[in-house]
């Protein structure tokens, strides 16, 4: 039984040193004061935003989404040494093959967005998912509205 306790602590302290390394080994002039990397994928999710939503069976980029797009865009400018994919998605309901038609309409229309307020067509790669790639887990509209979106990801 001592030994199972020893052990234990033992994995403890182990686990709480190598902790403390890691620590001491993220500290650098390139990380940001709240520990985010500036122009990675975490900075343009919290600080600019990843997605815009669509109504349903509609690729056409709402007020809500346009205001994203631009912060994304002025981001872009900001980290030109960055490429994105944008990734069209859809909701459960439809074909697979209409699904996959709108997403990618979806992530053209987001792209175009960004290509008109200045970022080179060439550091954006598109995509669709169609119905396949749920970010919201249900059959009812909350669910729906969550997985109508288009994504942007750095590469």
């Amino acid at each position: 039984m001592n030994i199972k306790i020893l052990g234990a602590f033992a994995v403890v302290a182990l686990l709480a040193a190598c902790s403390d390394e890691d620590q001491g080994a993220t500290t650098s002039a390139a990380v940001a004061p709240a520990g985010i990397v500036p122009g990675s994928q975490e900075d343009l999710v919290k600080n600019v935003g990843d997605r815009v939503f669509f109504d349903l069976n509609k690729s056409a980029v709402k007020t809500e989404g346009r205001a994203t797009l631009d912060r994304q865009a002025a981001w872009l400018k900001q980290y030109g040494q960055n490429n994105v994919q944008v990734a069209g998605n859809c909701d459960e309901r439809g074909t697979e093959a209409y699904n996959i038609a709108l997403g990618q309409r979806r992530a053209n229309a987001a792209r175009d967005y960004l290509v008109a307020k200045g970022v080179a067509s060439s550091r954006i790669t598109t995509i669709s998912y169609g119905k396949d790639r749920p970010v919201a887990l249900g059959s009812n509209e909350a669910a729906w509205a969550q997985n109508r979106n288009a994504i942007t990801s750095v590469r």
